[in-house]
């Protein structure tokens, strides 16, 4: 049992971060054959990784197609966008004056790998913004807010798979220094402030374009993902 345990959490894993990097887009179907023979697999533990996907928002089952990918509407994107800013407030606010030096220094090296990413790698920088947000939830302690700003940073990657223009990475970065900045300061009116301006901007930037699309057999883009 232990085993297949681990089995469904890496397919689970492994399928969240191919969505989450875009390598999967919206609607895509992922079939529970094809992605265990990837994986080595059962269909039960294939099925059994997709529906903790399902319970997070990032799969859906439709009738007669199985699991996709979900394809959230534009008022699911906003919607889950103001969760998340609501979310993120009270994040903030906890973790106002509250940060020892290793945590700070953890948030700048971690804003220092995003400033290497900006404008390069768009699909890094993504995720590596969505990794900023749930380390300030894991430095709150409280398991209930980093379990569901994890879901809640994997919805908004995949709304901006959906909806998502160009635009530039600096600007993230740049907030992410000043977020840290109000924290240390220990002014958690302002940080939550800013939180909001800061997510409230990047919903703004999104715009309903197609997605691209990547043609290549489910199966050859999970190879990508499949060791971890």
């Amino acid at each position: 049992m232990s085993d297949e345990n681990g089995s469904t959490q890496q397919i689970a894993d492994a399928l969240r971060r191919a969505i989450i990097e875009q390598g999967i887009g919206p609607g895509t179907r992922l079939p529970e054959d094809t992605i265990g023979e990837r994986f080595g697999v059962s269909r039960t533990v294939v099925r059994s990784a997709l529906t903790e996907l399902v319970a997070e928002g990032l799969v859906e089952r439709r009738r007669n197609r199985g699991a996709i990918v979900a394809e959230p509407s534009w008022n699911e994107a906003r919607d889950t966008f103001d969760v998340r800013i609501a979310v993120e407030e009270i994040v903030v606010k906890r973790l106002a004056g509250t940060l020892t030096e290793d945590q700070v220094a953890e948030l700048r090296a971690h804003v220092s790998r995003e400033e290497k990413a900006a404008n390069k790698d768009e699909v890094h920088s993504i995720r590596l913004a969505g990794e900023f947000h749930t380390m300030l939830a894991q430095l709150t302690g409280s398991e209930v807010l980093t379990k569901h700003m994890r879901e809640l940073v994997s919805r908004c990657c995949l709304v901006l798979a959906v909806f998502a223009r160009p635009h530039s990475s600096e600007c993230g970065v740049s907030e992410h220094r000043a977020l840290i900045d109000l924290l240390v300061a220990g002014d958690g009116e302002r940080a939550a402030a800013a939180m909001h301006n800061h997510l409230g901007d990047v919903a703004e930037r999104a715009l309903i374009l197609p997605p691209k699309r990547d043609e290549r057999p489910i199966g050859d883009i999970l190879s990508d993902y499949a060791s971890g």
